[in-house]
């Protein structure tokens, strides 16, 4: 690893983390980097579990997040941090070798046009949850984006990061893509970005940052962007094996989609409507979820697999009734006070 790599600001968003938290903030103490160039902000909601406990025997700096949201934190985050490179790290995130930090760097100091970098798919672990086996399998999260085509991780499913048509060249530690206005955007902006300090600073002009619109909101100021996809992956512990908690998350999903669609900046909910319909056609008529499940199966073996007719199921579900609330004015927002991670 070079000695003159910068300093990197690690922006962690934080509620009730204390199950996931260690196992994140050791692996970036572990990192073949400078760690005297790793500052590592804890913007914390207000956690009363021993959150805080373990990001001061991490030697983490905490910021208090008042409006209690992962986005609203991230721009805590990004508003006080002092390094040349923001990473936005979930507290559920575990980097997954101890060269994450300086390979994800290398293509952004080799050239200073490229604004970001991101892992280009979710690291599979034979030993993990199968709900976190299943995200790293199909490349996604919410099953919706999957479906939609915007996704930004490698699915087996298709072999690829996204489906989208985008201007990429291929180098050996990453991919270069080069985006125009008025491209479609995968859902680029959380679980391993990395984006330009100066950058971010030109583009957060309030109290939340909604990570996926960052792309959206920098075409709106450049001509074009440049991004790296790195040939990495990162750890997502995500919902690990608890349904329950896939559900909390799709609901939490939908409900802050429409609570904070007035800070977004992407186009509105109406400029989805095809993919929204396609979505609905994909889960109702079932032979469509079960076909992927039986391809997926096929292309590599994993009994999560099992669980993408249920996501799809429980997403639509959260979506449908999510939507028909906020239309009669009976969408309360997501009570922060009680959740955990």
């Amino acid at each position: 690893m070079p000695s003159n790599f910068p300093k990197i600001s690690v922006v962690i968003p934080t509620l009730n983390a204390e199950k996931v938290l260690t196992n994140c903030l050791i692996s970036i103490r572990s990192q073949i980097y400078d760690q005297a160039k790793i500052e590592i902000l804890i913007c914390d909601g207000g956690s009363t579990d021993n959150t805080r406990k373990i990001a001061h025997k991490y030697n983490c700096k905490i910021l208090p997040n008042p409006l209690m949201t992962g986005e609203a934190g991230k721009a805590v985050g990004i508003k006080k941090a002092s390094g040349k490179y923001i990473a936005l790290i979930d507290s559920d995130n575990i980097l997954p070798d101890k060269n994450w930090l300086s390979q994800s760097i290398k293509p952004l100091e080799d050239n200073p046009e490229i604004i970001g970098s991101e892992p280009w798919e979710y690291t599979y672990r034979r030993e993990g949850g199968f709900i976190e086996r299943y995200s790293a399998l199909t490349g996604v999260n919410d099953p919706f984006v999957l479906i939609a085509g915007n996704y930004d991780r490698k699915s087996v499913l298709s072999n690829n990061w996204t489906k989208l048509v985008l201007d990429t060249k291929d180098y050996a530690g990453y991919q270069l893509i080069k985006f125009n206005k008025n491209d479609p955007l995968p859902t680029i902006g959380a679980n391993g970005t990395i984006f330009q300090k100066a950058m971010l600073d030109q583009l957060i002009d309030s109290n939340y940052l909604i990570d996926v619109d960052i792309l959206y909101k920098a075409l709106q100021k450049y001509k074009y962007i440049n991004f790296a996809k790195v040939k990495t992956g990162i750890i997502h512990t995500f919902c690990e094996s608890s349904i329950t908690k896939f559900y909390q998350k799709q609901n939490r999903r939908v409900t802050d989609l429409y609570h904070y669609q007035h800070l977004r900046d992407t186009p509105s909910i109406k400029s989805r409507l095809i993919p929204i319909i396609k979505y609905t056609l994909y889960v109702i008529f079932i032979f469509p979820m079960l076909f992927d499940t039986v391809r997926g199966f096929f292309k590599k073996p994993d009994i999560a697999w099992l669980f993408h007719p249920l996501a799809n199921i429980i997403t639509l579900y959260c979506y449908g009734v999510g939507t028909i609330k906020y239309k009669l004015g009976l969408l309360k927002p997501i009570n922060r006070y009680k959740w955990k991670q």
